[in-house]
Formats: structure tokens, sequence, C-alpha cells
């Protein structure tokens, strides 16, 4: 699957209608971002079973500024619409593999429980 552009209009139903998620957060001008791409683009390749996506903060700065992203790149990860994993920074391509590992090793239902404990009333 090719890496999905998100936009504030398809941003919700995109990560709604997919279990698992990944999100680089990045801009054209960024050095660092122009590194890490090559690296997302190749666990993309290898890794067919989840979506891939990447927003551009320049052309979303409305996405940018709803997920408080201060440096670029930032790699997101949402599971079951739940975002469980978000760290600024080019990773090198073992790391990156290492955050999808322990990312599927998630157990969904203890965060769905969390979640749901950390919710006023509960």
């Amino acid at each position: 699957m090719s890496t999905l552009e998100l936009t504030k209009e398809n941003f919700d139903e995109v990560v709604s209608s997919n279990d698992f998620v990944l999100i680089d957060f990045w801009a054209d001008w960024c050095g660092p971002c122009k590194m890490f791409a090559p690296v997302y683009d190749k666990a993309s390749a290898t890794h067919s079973d989840l979506v891939f996506a990447k927003v551009d903060t320049e052309a979303q700065p409305e996405l940018a500024a709803a997920f408080q992203i201060q440096s670029i790149p930032t790699l997101m990860i949402v599971r079951d619409k739940v975002a469980i994993f978000a760290q600024p920074g080019a990773l090198p391509a073992p790391a990156l593999e290492d955050v999808i590992a322990q990312a599927r090793a998630v157990d969904m239902e203890e965060v769905r429980k969390s979640v749901a404990e950390a919710q006023p009333g509960s």
C-alpha cells in the first residue's frame, strides 16, 4: 500500500476506518524529515498490512495544531482510534522497526480500559 496524504478533510475517515495507522508529520523544508522519508517509505513496503500516512504540516496547519506538533518529523501511531505513540525526531530503520513491533504488541483491551478509567465520572 502506498503512503496516504492526510488532510483535515480525510483524517477522521482514515483513522476511524483503519485499526493501525502510522502518521509522519513533516514539512518540505525540514532536513531531518527528508532523511526520515526513505526509512518511512521502506517500512511502508515491508508492513503492507498497516496504513502509513503523512501530514504536511505546512499544508495542514490545523492538523499539526490539533496534535500539538512542535517538532518535525514526528511519528504518531494510532491503533483503534487511540494515539498510543508520538515521538519527534527522525528514527533510523532499526528503531522504526522496534517501535512498530512494540505498537503491534500493545494490548488494546488494556489501553481502552485505562482510557475509560481516566474519563471523568468513571
